[in-house]
């Protein structure tokens, strides 16, 4: 899996991030998390450029959550009744329902910590006919917040993405959480200790 993504991004570069994050919509067996943290391993080592991959990798998972929005908006009704038929699918659509109903608009941002919901909750919000600029507050901002957070932490993990991605696919939420506290507390670290030394250096001898 991962060297399936390596070999489509080293034949057509940035824009593979973008199309294999978007083909993910349609079951292509590389987790999201995966391709994001990848794209930050690879602007590390300096194959990447970091501005363009994150662009990419950021792109690419609105592009995913928007076509799902579309999908539920426009041709939900004619979907709904095949969804219900196939269990492992409505089974999440379920899910997203659940969601939506408890936590509203946020159920977008919550989803996409949860794989295969980030997938299905943008259709069911369509389905359910949110106002599209209501989807775009929270989907947009959401998908650059998580995007940012799995690009930094590839950055740290280098080779070790797919051993981190299968831990991530496997305890979900969790594993979210703890990484984005370790990489918040890694960032205020290093701030407070800039901080200091600029102090220091300001002080009078």
């Amino acid at each position: 899996m991962y060297d399936i993504l390596l070999n489509i991004i080293e034949e057509i570069g940035y824009f593979a991030l973008f199309l294999v994050l978007c083909l993910g919509l349609i079951g292509l067996p590389i987790p999201n998390e995966a391709v994001v943290m990848t794209g930050g391993a690879l602007a590390e080592s300096g194959v990447l450029l970091p501005v363009p991959a994150f662009i990419m990798t950021c792109l690419g998972i609105c592009s995913a959550m928007t076509f799902g929005y579309s999908i539920g908006r426009f041709a939900g009704s004619k979907l709904s009744n095949w969804f219900s038929s196939k269990k492992n699918i409505s089974k999440f659509v379920a899910k997203s329902e659940q969601l939506s109903e408890r936590y509203g608009g946020y159920a977008i941002s919550l989803s996409l910590c949860l794989p295969f919901l980030r997938h299905v909750t943008p259709y069911v919000m369509g389905l359910n006919r949110m106002n599209f600029k209501r989807f775009a507050l929270f989907a947009y901002p959401s998908a650059f917040v998580w995007t940012l957070i799995y690009f930094i932490i590839g950055t740290f993990v280098g080779d070790q993405v797919q051993a981190l991605s299968d831990n991530i696919y496997k305890y979900g939420i969790w594993i979210v959480f703890a990484l984005a506290a370790v990489v918040i507390s890694f960032l205020v670290y290093r701030y407070v200790k800039s901080r200091q030394q600029k102090n220091q250096l300001e002080r009078p001898m």
